[in-house]
């Protein structure tokens, strides 16, 4: 009942960056690198890849990943993570105390990220998790059903010093983490005693659109490319 899954949800299709997650990112497919941060995690028990590309699923075994074909139904743009999830835990059919839920589209996990965000999980008894970043400096405005511009985490109209402001959160897509009773109770990521494992605002960004895959790829070979180098392990060349 103490078994760690990784499930590593990877579509094959992608308008914004036609077949982004077998594209070279750093050297390897982008969605490689989601499954060798998970196996390089000992307290990681299972790695899994669901997707509706055989092209994904073979890279998938490649890189030492199990792997679940996912349905076209639940596999289109308008398709929920959830969906994914669900289908993957009725195919397994196990119990699992923790699940990871890894999006490829947001590779800058530091090498410890995953084996400490499950340490802190468990420290802080959290029924779900996300990874996040402070945003102490961001003044957030948006428009209303009017069309009308309002601040969204200040008052423009009585503004304090910067430093007594309390900072806001950027979920950054990088990790998700929940029980499995909770998941399937909620059908959804988040319920019960919900957690933010702190990350880097440098890791707050994903790749989505094509502007995005330059720019993340400059901050992963800055920040994490040298570290990831001394996980070496024999089945990859990172």
């Amino acid at each position: 009942m103490n078994k760690v899954l990784a499930i590593i949800l990877a579509r094959g299709g992608s308008k914004g960056i036609p077949n982004k997650n077998i594209l070279d990112f750093c050297g390897h497919p982008l969605v490689a690198w989601s499954i060798m941060q998970s196996k390089i995690t000992p307290n990681i028990d299972e790695v899994y890849v669901s997707s509706d590309s055989y092209k994904i699923l073979e890279i998938a075994k490649k890189y030492g990943a199990k792997t679940i074909k996912r349905p076209d139904s639940i596999s289109g743009d308008t398709s929920k993570s959830e969906e994914a999830i669900l289908h993957a835990l009725q195919h397994l059919n196990e119990k699992y105390e923790i699940i990871i839920m890894l999006e490829p589209t947001a590779p800058l996990r530091k090498p410890l990220d995953l084996s400490q965000s499950i340490e802190y999980f468990r420290k802080h008894n959290l029924d779900s998790c996300f990874s996040g970043a402070a945003l102490s400096d961001f003044l957030i405005w948006k428009k209303n059903k009017e069309g009308k511009l309002i601040s969204v985490n200040y008052d423009y109209k009585n503004q304090g010093p910067r430093q007594e402001r309390q900072p806001d959160y950027v979920e950054n897509g990088a990790i998700y983490m929940f029980k499995q009773e909770i998941f399937l109770r909620e059908n959804n990521r988040f319920g019960g005693n919900i957690g933010i494992f702190p990350n880097k605002f440098w890791q707050s960004f994903e790749i989505d659109e094509k502007d995005d895959w330059d720019f993340v790829e400059l901050v992963f070979n800055k920040y994490l490319l040298n570290d990831y180098k001394t996980f070496k392990q024999e089945e990859y060349e990172i």
